[in-house]
C-alpha cells in the first residue's frame, strides 16, 4: 500500500510539474506584454490597430495556441472583431478595426495564452476624411454598386490578376496596380491560395521574379516540406507564412488609396492542394483572412476560383454564410464555379453573381440572367468575371482572333449593355520570366505599352459614367439594325450600335441633346439640339467607321 502510495504522490507530481511548466511556457503574459495602439485619430474607412508585443518563444504555434480579439464601441454600437497572430514566434498579435461612421470610439482587447489573459483598453476618434468606403450594393438601383462612404455609384469594370502577389518585389506589384488604374480597371481579382504548373500555351514560368506557387502557409521542415512542388508543397496548415501575407497586405493598402477593389479569391482549383472542406484548417485559413484583410475597405470576397471542381454546393451555402457572420463589415461576397448553375443566387451571404461564359452571344445571355435573377425573386448585380482573355486559346475557343483585343471589347459592350458588369483578362504573351519579360497579363496583372486593349475599355467607362447609367433599363425594342439599348424612357437613351452607321429610335417628344462615342478611339462628337416630335427619329451616320455609342438626354 505504501508503494503504491508513493508512486501515485509521484505522479501526481509529475502531472503538477508539468502543468506548472506549461502554464509558464504560454501563460502569464503579465507586464511583460506591451499595447500599442496605431493612432489617435484616423479617417473614417481607415483602420485603426491594435497591437500585443509578447516576448517571443511563450507558444508553441502562434497561430493555434493564442489569440487577441476585441470589442469596439460607437454609443449604443458594438463590433466584435477577431485580431491574428503577425509573426512566427508569437511576439506580434494584432486587431484591426475600421470606423463606417465619424465619432468617438472606445475598445477593449484581450490577448489569451494558455490559461492566462491580458486586457488592454483605449480610445479613438473617427473624422469624415471623404472616403469612399467598402463597394455595396446599391439600394435603391440593385442590379447595381456604390461607394458605402460617399454614395457614388461604382461602376464595376475588372481585370484578372490571379498571381499579383507572385511578385517578389513590391514595386513591381505597384507599377501594375497603377498601370491599370491609368486605364480606368477599378477591380482585380487576385488569389490568397492557389498554385498552378499548368501548361496554359502562354509564355510565363516560375522563376526568380515570380512564381505561382504561393506560399500562404509554412511548410514541415525536412524532406516533406517542398514549397516549390506545386501539388506537394507539405504545408502545415496550422501555421502561416507571415511575411507573405504582409507583402499581401502592402498591396491591398496601395490599391486601396487609389480606389482600387481586390476581389480576393481564397482559393484556386488548379492546385489541388488545399484544407479539407469544412475543417479546422480551413476554418482557420479564412478567418485569419477575415482578421487580416477585414478592415481594408476596398475587399470583396471571392470563395473559390472554379470552385465547383473541388467544393460542393452544400459547402459554397455554409461557407458563404459563415463568412458573412465572421466579417464585421459584410463584405460583398460571390462565387466563381465553371458552371453557373452552381451559384447561390438566393442565399443572403450570396451579393452579385461571377459568372464563367464565354460564348459570343453575352448580351443575350445577360439579359437572360438578369430575368432569371428577377424570377428567383431576389434582385443582385449580374457580372461575368470570365469570359475570355486575350489572345488565349483554350480548347473551347473558337480559334484565331476569336479571343483578340477587338472581340474582347466588344463583348464587353454586349454585357454593359444588357445592364451587366464584366471582368477581362489581359494577354498574357509578352511573357514572365522568358523574353521579353515585360508583360504577365492575366496571370499576375503586368503589363507594357504595347498591351492595349483596356484603353477601349476605358472609352466605354467613360461613356458610362457621363450620365446616370443606373437608372436605366435594357430596352432594345426601342432601337433597330441590331443596335442596343438602355434607357430610362423620355430621359436619357444609351445606344449602342456595333456596326455604326444609323440607328432609328422609338423617343418622347422633346427637346434632346445628343453626342457620339467612337467606341475605338474615344473621340466624342456632339450632336446639333433635337427637337423631337413624331415618335421616330433617325439618327445621322455615325462618324467614323467603326462601332459606336450614342447618349440622347432631354433637356
Amino acid at each position: 500500500m505504501l508503494v503504491s502510495g508513493i508512486r501515485v504522490l509521484l505522479l501526481i507530481v509529475v502531472v503538477v510539474g508539468a502543468l506548472f511548466f506549461t502554464f509558464l511556457r504560454v501563460g502569464l503574459p503579465g507586464a511583460a506584454v506591451t499595447f500599442t495602439q496605431s493612432a489617435a485619430a484616423l479617417d473614417a474607412y481607415d483602420f485603426v490597430e491594435v497591437s500585443a508585443n509578447v516576448p517571443a518563444g511563450r507558444t508553441r504555434n502562434a497561430f493555434t495556441d493564442a489569440s487577441i480579439a476585441g470589442t469596439f464601441q460607437k454609443g449604443n454600437q458594438q463590433w466584435q472583431v477577431d485580431g491574428f497572430s503577425d509573426a512566427a514566434d508569437g511576439s506580434v498579435y494584432r486587431v484591426r478595426f475600421m470606423p463606417q461612421v465619424a465619432g468617438d470610439y472606445t475598445y477593449s482587447v484581450e490577448l489569451r495564452q494558455g490559461l492566462s489573459h491580458k486586457k488592454f483598453t483605449g480610445k479613438f476618434r473617427a473624422r469624415s476624411g471623404g472616403r469612399r468606403g467598402p463597394i455595396r450594393v446599391d439600394p435603391q438601383n440593385r442590379w447595381h454598386f456604390i461607394w458605402e462612404g460617399t454614395g457614388e455609384h461604382y461602376f464595376f469594370n475588372g481585370t484578372t490578376a490571379y498571381w499579383l502577389i507572385g511578385w517578389r518585389d513590391d514595386h513591381v506589384i505597384q507599377s501594375s496596380i497603377e498601370r491599370l488604374r491609368q486605364l480606368k480597371i477599378n477591380r482585380l481579382r487576385v488569389t490568397i491560395a492557389g498554385r498552378t504548373s499548368l501548361y496554359y500555351g502562354e509564355p510565363v514560368m516560375a522563376g526568380n521574379n515570380w512564381t505561382p506557387f504561393i506560399t500562404a502557409w509554412q511548410s514541415n521542415s525536412g524532406r516533406f516540406g517542398r514549397p516549390d512542388d506545386i501539388y506537394y508543397p507539405g504545408f502545415d496548415y496550422s501555421r502561416f507564412q507571415v511575411s507573405y501575407w504582409q507583402k499581401f497586405e502592402r498591396a491591398l493598402r496601395y490599391a486601396r488609396d487609389r480606389d482600387m477593389v481586390f476581389s480576393l479569391v481564397l482559393d484556386m482549383n488548379d492546385s489541388r492542394v488545399h484544407p479539407a472542406p469544412g475543417s479546422d484548417d480551413e476554418h482557420r485559413f479564412i478567418r485569419y483572412a477575415i482578421a487580416r484583410f477585414a478592415a481594408f475597405s476596398n475587399i470583396t470576397w471571392d470563395l473559390g476560383d472554379d470552385l465547383d471542381q473541388y467544393r460542393d454546393d452544400a459547402w459554397t451555402h455554409a461557407t458563404g454564410t459563415l463568412i458573412k457572420q465572421w466579417d464585421p463589415y459584410q463584405h460583398l461576397a460571390t462565387s466563381h464555379p465553371v458552371d453557373n448553375v452552381h451559384q447561390d443566387r438566393t442565399s443572403p451571404w450570396f451579393d452579385f453573381t461571377s459568372f464563367q461564359e464565354w460564348s459570343r452571344t453575352q448580351h443575350a445571355f445577360m439579359l437572360d440572367q438578369r430575368k432569371r435573377q428577377q424570377s428567383l425573386g431576389r434582385i443582385i448585380p449580374q457580372t461575368n468575371e470570365e469570359y475570355g482573355y486575350e489572345d488565349h486559346y483554350p480548347m473551347w475557343a473558337k480559334g484565331p482572333g476569336s479571343e483578340s483585343a477587338d472581340v474582347l471589347r466588344r463583348t464587353a459592350w454586349e454585357i454593359v449593355m444588357a445592364g451587366g458588369y464584366q471582368t477581362a483578362g489581359e494577354t498574357s504573351r509578352r511573357g514572365t520570366n522568358v523574353w521579353p519579360d515585360t508583360g504577365g497579363g492575366w496571370m499576375n496583372g503586368r503589363g507594357d505599352d504595347t498591351m492595349t486593349m483596356f484603353q477601349g475599355y476605358a472609352h466605354m467607362v467613360d461613356f458610362f459614367t457621363s450620365f446616370e447609367w443606373w437608372k436605366t433599363e435594357p430596352h432594345d425594342e426601342l432601337v433597330n439594325n441590331g443596335s442596343y439599348c438602355l434607357a430610362k424612357p423620355g430621359e436619357l437613351y444609351a445606344i449602342y450600335l456595333p456596326h455604326g452607321g444609323y440607328v432609328t429610335v422609338q423617343l418622347q417628344a422633346g427637346q434632346y441633346a445628343g453626342v457620339w462615342l467612337d467606341a475605338v478611339t474615344g473621340q466624342k462628337t456632339n450632336l446639333p439640339p433635337l427637337s423631337v416630335e413624331a415618335p421616330l427619329w433617325t439618327s445621322p451616320a455615325a462618324p467614323g467607321t467603326n462601332d459606336s455609342a450614342l447618349l440622347l438626354s432631354k433637356e
